[in-house]
């Protein structure tokens, strides 16, 4: 429907410039072209197809610019729509290419052969608009007259009257020609917008200010703005009146848009894309992105926009240590999102994982395979590497690098080269990936590995043989000898204590000294810590998300337990997360993997997951038990250091030592906690960090 003029002055302002937009009677589009040039165009709209690009034989017209202007289509003198002009620069690019007989005698062509390049050049091009919830194809003939042909030279312009789109909208224009030679041009322009639709910000939340009279009906909607493919409807409403819509920044990603419409027949809509460049927006989207699996070597990138994106394989091995890229001999691929992807592999295995970068930052990681073929396996990845004349050469990947074969080197790769070669020559190790510079197998050392332990048990029952004579002809000794043997045997099970990861939230300087002073007591006993503050390079070389994750994968594989040690700081980023979904930005350093780590461990709590897996504690004057979110109280929370010999025994479980053991060991680590403790609630001159900070934190007394 034509919008009366004085909405149209509200929007585009009462400048001069603006009051002399040309204005254009009737509504059949037209064209126009350059002195010297012919066009014509076609009588209906045609279907978007670019096709794929094909070589030119010869010269041809290839669109080298876009330009666009502002006009006015008027179905009456007060009732106009806003149109977009399109002006496409047009110039000769290829070269007509030389006869052999010219080439190599230096003599004329064939008359029949000169004949072409005097003729005029012709071209079908194509102007592709789409402004969301239009979409339009046109196509424009064009015929340029042999005195223009000039190779590299533009020959003039084509120019289109109109593209109608409403006030608000963004619009997005593609010139290509048919068939295509060459990438198709683009461009986007943002119309001017109405002045009663607004968008504020207050603190976490957007506000939409729609300022319109009381009697206005009208309609709002939501919407993901695709560059390929239709839009994807989000909520829709039908208002009355000036309405204040609130959104929560969790639901902003870049390509969220807004629309609105008076509810009347052939209403013009307007639309506006205000968070295209909100850094919070495209936090989100990342956060959303997801990569799925569709068969065994296909798979796709899922996130509500179109992103930037370059993805390639990486190989994980057991143990922690970061994913390690393909790359050479495989290549970066560029993603594109909801388009099924697939590597050149001839097998898969659980421990190739996908990688995606953005602006050379890694954004998401994913072992796609491990859920279809089972956990990681410890198998050693060969590369080889293939020259000129059939020469080879041999890699086994490694966390310091790639260890050649045969090696003396120190590395298991290198202890192990015989038998790696001796598997890949005899057909045991899985081929990968192959072409002409090289392949990648998969070979498994887990038989090795047995072979060496089994040689070692042997070793220990010969001794133990040996021993137990000894005992017999010495009696006197046996009870001297059995003593220190058990005391072996204690220190090999302390050595191979159990498991446990410490999170916790880095709320100050202070509170993390006491956490190093728990964890370091905790070391003493038959348990193995592993904490952030002792991680800090091999967390940046990671990120904290990609670190946590390897560690919690870690240790529940070995049977162990994650520690939640809640603070005032914890607590607070757990409840936003539970009444949010995503934790706020606040003043976090680089290393809080507590706050990287929610993420993961809030779904093992929400489906009952985490008893017997997960642990909580909190300080006795810092927080009590209560202030903890229900939610994590499903396991056991204990209050430190009164409750010691309890957290201690459930750190221990399932072989907890006896109740007189556990007293000891719990009155160790409490004499190693308390010069900590009292520096951080007492340090001398200056009042209690964290104190009155947080639910539950207590006076200090």
């Amino acid at each position: 429907m034509p919008v009366p003029w004085f909405l149209l002055s509200l929007a585009l302002g009462r400048s001069p410039i603006v009051l002399s937009l040309e204005r254009l009677v009737g509504p059949q589009d037209a064209t126009h072209c350059s002195p010297g040039l012919s066009c014509h165009l076609w009588d209906s709209d045609i279907l978007c197809l670019p096709g794929d690009i094909v070589p030119a034989l010869g010269p041809v017209l290839a669109p080298t610019h876009l330009q666009t202007e502002l006009v006015l289509r008027c179905h009456k003198e007060t009732y106009c729509d806003l149109c977009v002009r399109v002006a496409v620069h047009l110039a000769v690019h290829g070269h007509w290419e030389e006869p052999e007989d010219e080439e190599k005698f230096g003599g004329a062509a064939d008359s029949g052969v000169e004949e072409p390049r005097n003729a005029s050049l012709q071209a079908q091009v194509v102007l592709s608009f789409q402004a969301y919830p239009t979409a339009r194809c046109v196509l424009l003939e064009v015929q340029v007259p042999a005195a223009l042909v000039q190779f590299g030279q533009s020959v003039g312009s084509v120019v289109y009257d109109c593209f109608e789109a409403a006030l608000g909208s963004e619009v997005r224009i593609w010139s290509y020609t048919q068939p295509r030679y060459e990438k198709e041009l683009n461009l986007t322009q943002q119309l001017p917008a109405l002045p009663w639709l607004n968008v504020s910000a207050d603190g976490d939340n957007v506000h939409l200010v729609l300022n319109v009279s009381e009697e206005q009906h009208f309609g709002l909607s939501l919407y993901w703005n695709q560059v390929q493919g239709s839009p994807k409807p989000r909520w829709h409403k039908n208002l009355t009146g000036p309405q204040i819509i609130t959104l929560n920044h969790t639901d902003l990603v870049p390509c969220l848009c807004i629309q609105v419409w008076p509810l009347e027949p052939d209403s013009v809509r307007t639309n506006i894309c205000p968070f295209r460049e909100d850094p919070r927006a495209h936090q989100n989207l990342w956060r959303a992105a997801r990569l799925r699996l569709l068969t065994l070597q296909s798979w796709l990138l899922d996130a509500p926009c179109s992103l930037p994106a370059e993805a390639a394989l990486c190989w994980q091995a057991p143990g922690g240590d970061p994913c390690q890229p393909l790359v050479p001999p495989l290549s970066w691929e560029n993603v594109t999102v909801d388009k099924v992807l697939e590597f050149p592999l001839l097998k898969v295995h659980p421990n190739l994982c996908v990688q995606v970068n953005s602006w050379e930052k890694l954004q998401l990681q994913e072992c796609l395979w491990a859920d279809s073929l089972g956990p990681l396996k410890d198998d050693v990845l060969l590369l080889e590497t293939r020259g000129p004349q059939d020469n080879r050469s041999l890699c086994a990947l490694e966390p310091s690098g790639c260890t050649s074969l045969p090696s003396k080197a120190s590395t298991r790769a290198a202890r192990l080269g015989e038998y790696l070669l001796q598997d890949l020559q005899s057909g045991q190790c899985l081929q990968l990936w192959d072409d002409d510079l090289g392949a990648l197998w998969a070979c498994p050392v887990d038989k090795y590995i047995h072979k060496r332990w089994a040689l070692l048990w042997l070793a220990c029952l010969l001794f133990a043989a040996a021993l137990s004579l000894i005992l017999l002809l010495k009696k006197d000794h046996a009870k001297g000898w059995l003593r220190l043997l058990k005391q072996d045997v204690r220190s090999g099970a302390a050595a191979r204590g159990r498991a446990a990861l410490l999170l916790y939230s880095a709320d100050d300087s202070g509170f993390e000294r006491l956490v190093g002073a728990l964890a370091s007591a905790l070391c003493q006993l038959p348990l193995r810590v592993a904490v952030d503050l002792w991680s800090r390079r091999e967390m940046s070389a990671q990120g904290p998300v990609a670190w946590f994750h390897a560690q919690r994968r870690q240790t529940l594989q070995e049977g162990g337990v994650v520690v939640l040690l809640f603070s005032p700081g914890a607590v607070a980023l757990c409840s936003e997360w539970l009444q949010d979904g995503v934790s706020a930005p606040g003043a976090h350093g680089p290393h809080d993997a507590f706050r990287a780590s929610l993420s993961c461990v809030l779904p093992d709590f929400l489906q009952g997951r985490a008893p017997g897996r997960y642990v909580g504690a909190c300080f006795d004057r810092l927080l009590h038990p209560d202030s903890v979110p229900a939610l994590f109280r499903t396991v056991p929370v204990f209050s430190l250091p009164s409750q010691l010999p309890d957290f201690l025994g459930a750190l221990q479980q399932p072989r907890a030592p006896r109740p007189g053991r556990l007293q000891e060991r719990a009155e160790h680590v409490s004499r190693a906690l308390q010069p900590a403790l009292d520096s951080y609630f007492h340090p001398p001159g200056t009042p209690a960090p964290g104190r009155g900070v947080g639910p539950g934190a207590g006076d200090g007394t």
